[in-house]
């Protein structure tokens, strides 16, 4: 899993998967660009990361809002000179219940940090990399938006999204050397899995044996999938949904 590159940006890296794939980034020796609303957090993985003989910077970014993203990649190229990797992992979900149910504030602030956020990035990702010549970008999706949710309705819409806007840039940009692919993830062991075991106990019993392998995901297990969609042995893939669910997409 070779990658040439020197620098690695990842949004949503003050914890779980994105501080995991940060700190993976970084054991290979490439210098990291923490971005995050969670300074307390963000600060923690750059110490991690820092402590462990590696080279990161943290700088706050709301995806949501674009001159904060325009700011966030003019400064990771201004710090360290270019931007080779980009992992677009900033997500919320907030929901537990019927569609029905949901309301009109929870829609608008998953769709604008899930897809408006992650677009914006991409965006301004893709235009550095244009003038560059090359890059790499794996964006955080679900396996949620490979199929259904339920209760997650509009957290899995907004996975579907992230699907449809991976795909389209892959094939945008196949020629000009930028690779765009994706991350689908069944449960995997972060806070969020956490927040499902306090509201609903027995269902968080009941999720590990929704995967073949009967138990969920670590971060490290996705962030090592990151690093190889990065990497040259990745250099024939583009518009790539690589699933780490513990087979659960295969029944």
């Amino acid at each position: 899993m070779k990658l040439t590159g020197q620098v690695a940006l990842v949004t949503g890296a003050a914890r779980g998967i994105g501080r995991a794939t940060a700190q993976a980034f970084a054991q290979h020796g490439i210098k990291v660009v923490i971005a995050d609303i969670n300074v307390t957090g963000a600060e923690e993985t750059v110490r991690l990361i820092i402590e462990d003989g590696g080279t990161a910077t943290f700088i706050k970014c709301d995806v949501r809002d674009e001159e904060q993203v325009k700011q966030l990649i003019a400064s990771t190229v201004a710090t360290y000179g270019s931007l080779d990797y980009a992992f677009n992992n900033a997500g919320i979900e907030m929901e537990n219940q019927r569609l029905h149910q949901g309301s009109l504030k929870s829609f608008e602030m998953i769709m604008d940090v899930n897809v408006k956020g992650l677009w914006l990035c991409m965006k301004y990702q893709l235009q550095q990399m244009l003038e560059q010549g090359a890059g790499a970008i794996v964006n955080a999706a679900s396996v949620a938006g490979l199929g259904a949710a339920p209760k997650m309705s509009v957290y899995a819409a907004s996975k579907h999204a992230v699907m449809g806007l991976t795909r389209s840039a892959a094939i945008e940009y196949a020629r000009k050397n930028i690779r765009v692919n994706a991350v689908c993830p069944a449960v995997i062991d972060t806070d969020m899995f956490r927040r499902i075991a306090e509201v609903d106990p027995a269902l968080a019993e009941r999720i590990p044996n929704q995967h073949p392998m009967g138990r969920i995901g670590q971060v490290d297990e996705v962030a090592a999938a990151v690093l190889y969609l990065c990497s040259e042995g990745a250099g024939f893939t583009t518009g790539h949904a690589l699933t780490i669910d513990g087979g659960m997409t295969a029944i």
